[in-house]
């Protein structure tokens, strides 16, 4: 189930959005080694501020939260345009029809006591889901493409569950590993591959997300 919150929304979900800050220092800081800052165990970015959109993923049966994304739109303050413009020496793309996704995380809460076997199910479920959500979310909102800045080990991982992306810019390597840029058709072809891949053919917004995007202020 995946659970949508605006930024502005944020202080009526407290203890959801501060898990996922938790969350993320235990992903990018503790297990990527990522050059992020934590203070107080939270990773929180200046783009926090920007009310984004915040994509939960959430166990169905206990609310436990499995994962998280960000989704930022490429008019505004972006990390693609402000954070690694290396990789789009052309410039970044800004358009009301092209948004940002980011800060793409599993939560190792989530497996870390499972069997190897089963981690591996529900890194993959819930990696899945998110991104089903991602389209679901756009789709609704009249958004047609989302771009991301992503390494090659999640390279891999797009290519393996079938989500299929175009590489923009000049692929970098920023620290340990190459970076890249990529842009994402957030279409129904998209969102029936993930759904085969994953096996979440039905929607996986939770129920109360259905109408919520269609707004002129996400399109």
């Amino acid at each position: 189930m995946i659970t949508v919150i605006e930024g502005a929304e944020r202080d009526r979900h407290p203890n959801l959005i501060d898990e996922m800050f938790r969350m993320r220092a235990a992903v990018f800081a503790d297990r990527l080694e990522w050059d992020v800052s934590v203070t107080n165990g939270r990773e929180i970015d200046r783009f926090d501020a920007e009310d984004p959109l915040y994509l939960l993923s959430l166990d169905d049966q206990s609310g436990a939260l499995l994962g998280a994304a960000r989704l930022l739109p490429t008019t505004g303050p972006n990390m693609l345009r402000d954070v690694f413009p290396v990789l789009v020496p052309g410039g970044a793309p800004a358009s009301p029809l092209i948004w940002e996704s980011s800060r793409f995380a599993v939560n190792p809460a989530a497996f870390n006591a499972c069997e190897r076997s089963e981690a591996n199910h529900v890194v993959n479920r819930t990696t899945i889901e998110l991104l089903c959500g991602i389209v679901e979310v756009c789709q609704r909102a009249g958004i047609e493409h989302v771009v991301s800045v992503f390494d090659a080990r999640m390279a891999r991982i797009f290519r393996t569950i079938n989500c299929a992306f175009e590489v923009i810019g000049t692929p970098t390597r920023i620290g340990r590993t190459m970076t890249y840029a990529g842009i994402f058709d957030m279409s129904d072809a998209m969102r029936e591959r993930l759904g085969e891949a994953g096996r979440l053919l039905a929607p996986v917004l939770a129920a109360a997300e259905s109408q919520r995007f269609l707004d002129p202020r996400h399109a």
